[in-house]
């Protein structure tokens, strides 16, 4: 059975309704369905939160009874398990659906294709692998979750044209314009967590909330602080939720943060700093799905040296500040261009006067 220009243009709405949860739906994915028969919508939906009905039970709800024999467009296949809601493909079933096309295979092991076996068994026709591309797009950090067991994570700084983040006396507030910052608070909106340093908390005491676009869930914000050195006046302790993670196991300062309401993870490595791949793991664990590095010099050298980063957005303002302020990244010297660290870039735009490039490692 081959797909054709109908099932993209269906499966096309059902990703434009998944992309509603985009700020909501943590830890599960994003999910839109489309029910269509004789060519016409008789039902469409999207998950909008964990523990709330599931995209296909929204659409099949407005459909009602036009649902039977009609074709449903999912944007991942239809969960064959019992979590906090009934399983989808039954639901499906039940509903005498005649087709089901399907972006993507869930990777979830609860899951992974036996949705798709319950529906050909029922007798439903299926076909999946339609804009698939798009649909792991939308889920990459609920994919890398399942598949690798830690979130996705996304590095973000702001820079000079000249690749500078700060003047040489710390200064580093505003370098890119109203509009770049709005755009990295819609990033920091869509991660389930924001990860920085004790430098940064140091010198710049930022809130990592989100500010600039309306949300109803805050991230998890993350202090790397080997030392425990947070300070208890800080402003990313006002609120919750907040995880220090640290490397050293002092018990007078792990009680005086979580007094002040934090939770507090120590994760120790061979040099006494904070182990940042088992963390991701942790964080895998946690049911953290994507995660927004915004970090100094140093953190943002550590976090690639030791593999975390997934993807870097950097946004570059129209302005040169010199050679002696700070840099993006604090990596070892190279002797030869062969070491480079090579990139790839998925996108670059204009994002007011600043530009914005979205790359990943090759």
């Amino acid at each position: 059975m081959s797909a054709t220009a109908d099932d993209y243009r269906w499966m096309a709405r059902a990703l434009e309704l998944a992309e509603r949860g985009l700020y909501t739906t943590t830890p599960n994915p994003r999910v839109g369905c489309v029910i269509v028969r004789d060519g016409q919508m008789v039902g469409e939906g999207w998950h909008i939160r964990a523990g709330e009905p599931h995209a296909e039970v929204h659409a099949l709800a407005m459909a009602g009874e036009q649902a039977r024999g009609a074709t449903a467009y999912v944007t991942l296949e239809p969960c064959s398990h019992h979590g906090r809601t009934p399983p989808c493909a039954e639901a499906l079933v039940n509903a005498g659906l005649s087709r089901v096309v399907v972006a993507m295979e869930d990777p979830n092991p609860l899951v992974a294709g036996k949705g798709l076996t319950r529906l050909r068994d029922s007798g439903i026709e299926v076909l999946s692998g339609i804009q698939e591309a798009e649909a792991r797009e939308l889920n990459i950090g609920f994919i890398s979750r399942m598949t690798r067991g830690r979130p996705w994570l996304r590095l973000k700084a702001a820079a000079t044209l000249d690749g500078k983040t700060a003047l040489n006396n710390g200064v580093s507030q505003w370098i890119t314009g109203d509009d770049a910052r709005r755009d990295a608070h819609r990033w920091r909106a869509r991660s389930c967590a924001v990860l920085t340093g004790i430098g940064t908390v140091r010198d710049d005491d930022p809130q990592l909330t989100v500010r600039a676009i309306p949300t109803e869930r805050q991230p998890l914000r993350i202090v790397v602080d080997a030392r425990l050195e947070t300070p208890l006046s800080a402003k990313i302790l006002d609120g919750s939720p907040v995880l220090i993670a640290g490397a050293v196991d002092d018990a007078e300062r792990i009680a005086a943060l979580k007094r002040r309401g934090a939770d507090v993870l120590i994760l120790p490595n061979t040099g006494g700093k904070v182990d940042l791949p088992a963390l991701m793991t942790e964080l895998g664990q946690r049911g953290i799905n994507e995660v927004m590095a915004e970090s100094g010099f140093k953190l943002n050298g550590s976090l690639l040296r030791e593999g975390c980063v997934d993807e870097l957005i950097l946004y570059f303002a129209p302005a040169l500040v010199g050679d002696a302020a700070g840099g993006l990244f604090n990596l070892p010297a190279l002797t030869s261009l062969t070491d480079k660290r090579q990139l790839v870039f998925r996108d670059v735009r204009l994002v007011g006067h600043d530009l914005r490039i979205l790359a990943r490692p090759a």
